[in-house]
């Protein structure tokens, strides 16, 4: 089994079920089915084979579920860009992917227009109007251009809705997902149908999704997280996904009131902007049954903040694009440990191991390691990364955790990210909570910095929700709660943090700025 062929099953046995809902438009699963059906046929027409790569520049909107399970459905390879990363970051990606096929949505024509010559291997592209000027602005592409540039809308209305699906194994490709990139380039990860298949089950059920939820979707959906738990989670259950083109908060509410949503996912920056949004009450969020957090760690005073607020219990979990992504969850039907990301999911093992390799006792901080059918075959083009990342069976993580007696995975920060003062660990994330937990700090990110006499020192960046706060107001806070080495040497206020757009704080992007100047 895999994802397209669970998928036709429910849309046979059940078609008039709602699969998504985006717009004011609901689409069935009958009509999911159809759709997928056309835009493969389309494909084909266009080229592509089995095994080969199509790339997506799309957002959240419908264009992506369909092209998504499309290419799959032909047994080609998915590879889903973020429509904002830059010219630059984009043409890497799509050179180093050898993509062949590109689906972009409309406001990404001028970018092809400029790089079409550059990217020789692109044989088409496919363009999702939402634009009414979209036809215009393709009619003014040099011809070199436009004869490559293909309507979404056309191929799909054209294309026969009789196609049956490609048979693939479980170890073979189904996407490419580019990690974040938090060292040099970004690494191509390939995630096999097996991988998806079984992470997007598991998940599932250990959640206890049913055809009856209702999933609020408005996480970047060419997200890890997202494609996992708000996507192919839910429609393997036959549930139904609401799908929003963006966050904002106000619109999450609406949604989930509109529409009784039992299911939130989202990272702690959208907590924390929901929990901060005026005027909202219990009422709120009462239909959820669900709400999960994943992607970064939450500060516990804002899970307490959040939960006391709107009477809901939120379940962190934990994840890497390397494993598909989730390995941990904290259990919705039993113990829920505050600050920790859960137990092994099913399916999945877990454990923390020294620099050797040797598992470590209960309670010491090493590197967590992941062992299951959720993990990678390896990085794109990549085999000396591939080696370091998997070792004997195991993808070695990068992050730094423990484990309690009861088998709860805690994190405890980026391995890259440790700060080292005068020979002392100090973990960021530990110093964030002090600073989060502040009445008067809307967030807070905290990175090393070289320092002549102690090696690194310790920096804070913070965004005050209360002007009148003082630097020397959090020095002092800081101070009481925190050993002395802990204690950041400078503070800086900022208006706002860096994010990517699941809206991860990104330290490297602090540390670099304070760097260069």
């Amino acid at each position: 089994m895999n994802l397209v062929e669970r998928v036709h099953n429910i849309a046979v046995q059940n078609s008039n079920k709602t699969a998504y809902h985006f717009m004011g438009k609901d689409t069935s699963y009958g009509e999911f089915e159809a759709a997928t059906a056309k835009f493969s046929n389309a494909l084909q027409s266009l080229g592509v084979k089995k095994g080969d790569h199509v790339a997506f520049l799309l957002g959240n909107t419908p264009h992506f579920f369909i092209s998504l399970y499309a290419t799959m459905r032909i047994g080609a390879t998915a590879v889903p860009i973020n429509p904002i990363y830059t010219p630059d970051e984009i043409a890497y990606i799509l050179k180093n992917s050898d993509a062949e096929i590109v689906v972009a949505v409309d406001a990404l024509l001028p970018l092809i227009e400029k790089a079409h010559e550059s990217l020789p291997a692109v044989s088409s592209y496919v363009i999702c109007e939402t634009d009414p000027s979209a036809a215009e602005k393709v009619a003014q592409l040099p011809e070199s251009a436009k004869g490559k540039v293909h309507s979404f809308a056309d191929l799909l209305a054209s294309a026969s809705a009789d196609h049956k699906t490609a048979p693939v194994a479980e170890g073979d490709n189904a996407v490419i997902l580019y990690t974040s990139g938090t060292t040099g380039k970004p690494k191509g990860a390939m995630l096999t149908h097996g991988n998806l298949y079984s992470n997007a089950r598991d998940i599932g059920e250990y959640l206890q999704m049913s055809a009856d939820d209702r999933i609020i979707a408005t996480l970047p959906v060419f997200h890890v997280f997202a494609l996992t738990v708000v996507v192919n989670a839910p429609l393997l259950q036959g549930a139904t996904v609401i799908l929003l083109p963006r966050f904002h908060p106000k619109d999450v509410f609406d949604a989930i009131k509109e529409h009784k949503a039992t299911v939130f996912a989202g990272v702690p920056t959208m907590y924390n902007f929901m929990n901060q949004l005026p005027g909202t009450e219990t009422s709120d969020f009462e239909s959820i049954r669900i709400a999960v957090s994943g992607g970064a760690a939450m500060p516990v005073a804002l899970l307490h903040s959040f939960e006391e607020k709107f009477n809901v219990k939120i379940s962190e979990g934990y994840g890497l694009s390397e494993a598909s992504p989730v390995t941990c969850f904290n259990p919705i039907d039993r113990e829920r440990k505050v600050g920790s990301i859960g137990t092994s999911i099913v399916n999945v093992e877990n454990k923390v191991v020294n620099e050797l390799g040797d598992e470590v006792p209960v309670g010491e901080v090493g590197e967590l390691i992941v062992r299951g059918p959720n993990v990678m075959k390896g990085y794109y083009k990549m085999p000396e990364e591939t080696n370091a990342a998997i070792r004997d069976g195991w993808l070695y993580t990068g992050d730094l955790a423990r484990v309690d007696e009861d088998g709860y995975f805690y994190i405890v920060d980026r391995k890259k990210d440790l700060v080292i003062v005068g020979g002392y660990n100090v973990y960021p994330r530990e110093v964030e909570e002090v600073l989060f937990a502040h009445p008067g700090v809307l967030e807070a990110a905290v990175v090393g910095l070289p320092d002549a006499a102690f090696g690194e020192t310790v920096h804070a960046y913070v965004v005050l929700k209360d002007s009148s706060v003082t630097i020397e107001d959090l020095q002092i806070y800081c101070k009481k709660h925190l050993a002395k080495y802990k204690v950041p040497t400078h503070f800086e206020v900022l208006e706002e943090l860096p994010k990517n757009t699941t809206g991860k704080i990104l330290r490297r992007s602090l540390r670099e700025q304070a760097l260069s100047k």
